[in-house]
């Protein structure tokens, strides 16, 4: 399968970042690793106790994972505790897939969280993996398996095999965005085919992206209703089946307040962002394989 890649505006006028650029960049912050992988630069850096794993090394920018050295089981990042709220939705998921591994940030905590749990983790590049573990701290259980393979073309597979699992995270990223073979309406309906009858999906996505009103549309087309939470980045939730309503969720939550304590994640913060919020243009365009989200960029730099 050709693999696409998202085309930005910004990128279009400007270009990447050359090499030395970002490396004049990334040594500013404190590099302790920089390498050209397949698919990108990758840097480590350490600013105090923040360790953070670079796509791109532009400051404020790339940023894919990051831990305190002196507390690693911390969660540095909003959207990594917004996704543990998928245990809100289902306690005890048997089975999980999660697309896209950045430093492990994810897969550790739900090793230790839900330790009977089967994960599944895949990543497209090496180098991402091997610089989790050794960077990282990142440790695979005997029921983590990490898989370096294209998360779509696993997804075919996986549904090929009649494999399904309870509980899926979406977190790939490029150094701008979501591949964008990841965003259409087929590749959702494949994730769809390997979830569970009561399956939750969890989607990292940004509040800001201008993609935006074509994503929601298309995960309303395939997930129906779904929790719109939103801050810097936007996770979108759907379960299979219908979402829960309030008092099922503080009930399950009621579950994880000690054990989440550590990871920095609260009931208090996570609950009230889980709410169903349609705010976007009903009418955007769906995105497919024939219709990419290039075409939508293009489409709007022509108008």
């Amino acid at each position: 399968m050709k693999r696409l890649r998202l085309i930005l505006p910004a990128l279009a006028a400007a270009g990447l970042m050359g090499v030395a650029g970002a490396s004049l960049a990334a040594r500013d912050r404190g590099t302790l690793h920089e390498e050209r992988s397949l698919y990108r630069n990758i840097y480590v850096t350490q600013e105090g106790d923040e360790r953070c794993l670079l796509f791109r090394a532009r400051r404020g920018a790339g940023r894919e994972s990051c831990k305190l050295m002196s507390d690693p089981d911390r969660l540095v990042f909003e959207y990594a505790q917004m996704m543990l709220g998928s245990l809100y939705i289902d306690p005890a998921p048997k089975r999980i897939l999660i697309i896209g591994l950045g430093g492990g940030t994810l897969p550790s905590a739900l090793q230790e969280l839900v330790p009977n749990a089967r994960i599944d983790v895949v990543e497209l590049d090496p180098a991402v993996d091997r610089i989790a573990r050794r960077y990282f701290d990142f440790k695979p259980t005997a029921n983590t398996k990490v898989t370096i393979q294209d998360g779509r073309v696993f997804v075919r597979r996986a549904a090929k095999a009649k494999t399904t699992y309870d509980l899926i995270m979406l977190d790939a990223f490029e150094s701008d965005y979501i591949p964008e073979h990841m965003l259409t309406r087929e590749f959702l309906q494949e994730v769809k085919s390997i979830l569970t009858p009561r399956g939750v999906l969890m989607a990292n996505t940004w509040s800001t992206s201008g993609l935006y009103d074509h994503e929601s549309a298309t995960y309303a087309a395939v997930f129906g209703t779904f929790f719109n939470m939103k801050l810097g980045n936007r996770i979108i939730v759907a379960r299979m089946g219908g979402l829960p309503d309030a008092a099922e969720l503080r009930r399950n939550a009621q579950q994880w307040d000690a054990r989440f304590a550590s990871r920095g994640a609260r009931a208090d913060f996570i609950l009230p962002l889980m709410r169903v919020r349609q705010d976007w243009d009903r009418d955007a365009r769906i995105l497919t394989d024939q219709y990419s989200p290039s075409n939508v960029l293009n489409a709007r730099g022509r108008s």
